[in-house]
């Protein structure tokens, strides 16, 4: 599943994020790269540990915590501290690869399954060319390009590159999401039903007792407790 999901950050977020990164200490996003991956990729990204990361972090974070429909699609049991690349200039592109499956945490603080991959746009399209994020699904090749604060996630197993920045630079945040649920066709199936159940309740012919609500709800959690990996 590929979703578009928006405003995970305000508008006033995103300024205190940019202002963050704009004086951070960006370096050769190669560095951690794979064998595999080093080959195709040339951008840069900040240091883990340093300040700037971890600021920005705890600010995407609460705004992760915050979106409902976040959690509906993702159903989160742990997600990788957020990442921050940049593309512009000579350093501009990152092409065909797949995500590695497992991502290994600083400081022994355990691994993450790279059931879900994650962008977050901290640019607004109109400040660079090129730069979309182009993801191979069942669905065909998608293009993704978003408003500054949005964020689109996609399976893991997905063969994803972002384009060349011709123009202006794109600043964006990455990571991945272990879900409690690892299946994404399982996951589809329950984000659908609690999309669908969120309308029947706020239905004004039908509202939380109605007896086909309650019933729905049931099944719902019942195939999340069949499905469940906690």
């Amino acid at each position: 599943m590929l979703l578009h999901i928006r405003e995970v950050l305000t508008p006033a977020e995103v300024a205190r994020a940019r202002e963050i990164l704009a004086t951070a200490p960006w370096g050769d996003g190669r560095i951690t790269a794979g064998s595999q991956s080093a080959e195709a990729k040339n951008n840069e990204q900040l240091p883990e540990a340093c300040e700037a990361t971890q600021a920005v972090q705890q600010l995407l974070l609460r705004g992760l915590e915050r979106h409902q429909l976040f959690f509906s699609a993702a159903l989160p049991k742990q997600i990788s501290p957020p990442l921050f690349n940049r593309y512009g200039g000579a350093a501009n592109s990152f092409g065909n690869h797949v995500d590695s499956a497992v991502r290994y945490l600083r400081n022994g603080a355990g691994r993450v399954r790279t059931d879900i991959s994650c962008t977050l746009f901290l640019s607004e399209p109109s400040e660079y060319d090129g730069g979309e994020l182009m993801v191979e699904d069942t669905f065909g090749e998608q293009r993704v390009k978003l408003a500054a604060g949005d964020l689109v996630l996609y399976p893991g197993t997905s063969v994803h590159r972002v384009e060349p920045v011709t123009r202006g630079h794109r600043v964006a945040s990455y990571f991945w999401i272990q879900s409690m649920v690892r299946s994404d066709e399982q996951r589809r199936l329950l984000f659908d039903m609690d999309n669908h159940l969120r309308r029947l309740r706020s239905a004004a012919h039908l509202g939380e007792a109605d007896p086909s609500v309650i019933g729905l709800t049931s099944t719902y959690h019942n195939l999340l407790r069949m499905w469940l990996d906690v």
